[in-house]
């Protein structure tokens, strides 16, 4: 067979692969009817073909009704294999839209979804780098575990007993006086947010926090029927003396807040905003929720004390985690409360999990209780401070007569404004062309300026300066 006719053999495989690869997904209900299947550009790089193969098996699947191709929103699936033999196909999409818990906003969706590729440079990860995972140190401590494991069981609503009593050894280092009773393990403190929700939050109440946040990417309050109103902030946290105003719009309100090393501003509350905070719940019977997971990252010095830590009148749930310090995998978390609220809450999680992981509770508690973990901490506080200074470098080389930022004592993150007038949407498409993936500042509901959110904790040192650089070109293309 002459080279020719084998690769035109070849080709013809190739896209007979790809239809069968897109059949086998809807059905067997992987792709149902509604589903976006994948983009040309990476089905062509799953098969290593060409697009032209690529569109030669999309066009046969739509000649079989299979899919769909939509203006804005690629191919869809319309039909299943079974589905064409009945009138009514079910689109299970449908159901979807009417779900109680509401979808990530499509930017987030696509944020989630790029972060998993290895090719991108990613200065949107609020993770730390596998470079500074304590391989070492976990392997030793899961071998520990091994001689002394027994079988796997439920734990008790609140948690593994030991893990319980190490945190709460642990906030007491912190300025936190908590009795492992009033501390409930979750999984990582996004499951804290969803348990208040749902377990101490009525529909139509109204959630205070700092405008821009983190949890205006999120649906976790919304979906359980609550809204989100915004507190202005400065460097030194909160807008105290707004709040009171936005009780009266909204009687029945929580405040959640970010006070140490905020996501995604990288701000510190000073100590006396903290103080006016906690004196304004008071008065108004605000009740807080402090979001502290960052508070072991600082750099420059230590953020000052827990609003917790001040706490004389139960009105503060307090969030810590171990997915920003030591590993997101082990899904281990903490919520500090009153007593009534942690069981009460405890009672909600056992109906919906049974309880975090036993495996990763007992991993976290040789941590906590071997001083593994302190001693790892005070490796990343140096390890961040070299990244953090290395970008800050290159942001004065490549984007200081672009745009403006302030250093963060800690934290993971640099929250910076773009000199002119530029699209956000089209930075952030035009920088993921690329290879580079950053957050825009409007995921944060951050709706005026423009923003944007790196992070210097995951990248390797050559690639927060490669991100960077593509950056400035970018940027320098759209200023108007």
């Amino acid at each position: 067979m002459d080279q020719c006719n084998k690769d035109r053999e070849d080709k013809t495989l190739k896209y007979i692969q790809i239809m069968e690869y897109i059949k086998s997904k809807i059905a067997t209900g992987e792709w149902t009817i509604g589903s976006k299947i994948y983009s040309q550009r990476k089905l062509a790089t799953v098969f290593k073909v060409n697009r032209s193969t690529v569109v030669t098996a999309l066009e046969e699947l739509q000649a079989e009704g299979l899919i769909e191709g939509k203006m804005g929103m690629g191919n869809i699936v319309t039909n299943n294999t079974w589905s064409l033999l009945t009138n009514e196909p079910k689109n299970w999409n449908d159901q979807v839209n009417v779900g109680v818990h509401k979808p990530s906003r499509i930017v987030v969706q696509q944020i989630n979804e790029a972060e998993s590729n290895s090719n991108l440079i990613q200065l949107s990860k609020g993770e730390l780098s596998s470079d500074l995972f304590p391989l070492v140190q976990m392997k030793q401590s899961i071998k520990d575990l091994a001689n002394e494991i027994g079988t796997f069981g439920y734990e008790e609503p609140k948690g593994f007993l030991p893990l319980r009593q190490s945190v709460s050894e642990y906030l007491k280092s912190q300025g936190i006086q908590v009795s492992p009773d009033s501390i409930l393990i979750v999984s990582g403190a996004l499951q804290a947010l969803h348990l208040i929700s749902i377990g101490l939050l009525k529909p139509g109440s109204t959630v205070l926090l700092e405008k821009p946040s983190y949890l205006y990417s999120l649906h976790v309050f919304q979906s359980a029927g609550m809204s989100l109103a915004g507190v202005p902030i400065d460097n030194e946290g909160m807008l105290t003396q707004s709040i009171p105003i936005q009780k009266k719009r909204h009687k029945r309100s929580i405040i959640y807040t970010i006070p140490s090393f905020h996501n995604p501003t990288g701000c510190v509350m000073s100590d006396t905003r903290r103080n006016e905070l906690l004196r304004i719940s008071k008065e108004e019977r605000i009740p807080i929720i402090e979001d502290d997971i960052y508070r072991e990252l600082w750099i420059d010095k230590e953020p000052p004390l827990a609003l917790k830590a001040k706490d004389l009148h139960g009105q503060v749930l307090y969030l810590g985690s171990l997915s920003k310090t030591l590993t997101p995998g082990l899904r281990i978390g903490w919520l500090v409360g009153p007593q009534s609220v942690i069981n009460h809450l405890a009672d909600i999680k056992m109906q919906s999990d049974y309880g975090s992981s036993s495996l990763s509770q007992r991993i976290a508690t040789n941590w906590l209780s071997s001083g593994f973990y302190q001693e790892h901490v005070i490796s990343v506080r140096k390890q961040l401070k070299i990244r953090r200074d290395v970008l800050i470098r290159w942001l004065e080389q490549y984007l200081l007569h672009l745009a403006t930022w302030e250093v963060p004592q800690g934290g993971l993150f640099i929250w910076i404004r773009i000199k002119g007038v530029v699209s956000m949407r089209t930075l952030y498409s035009l920088a993921l062309a690329k290879g580079v993936l950053l957050n825009p500042g409007h995921i944060y509901g951050q709706d005026e300026g423009q923003y944007i959110r790196l992070s210097y904790a995951y990248a390797s040192l050559n690639d927060l300066e490669k991100g960077v650089y593509e950056l400035s070109k970018i940027i320098q293309s759209l200023i108007k």
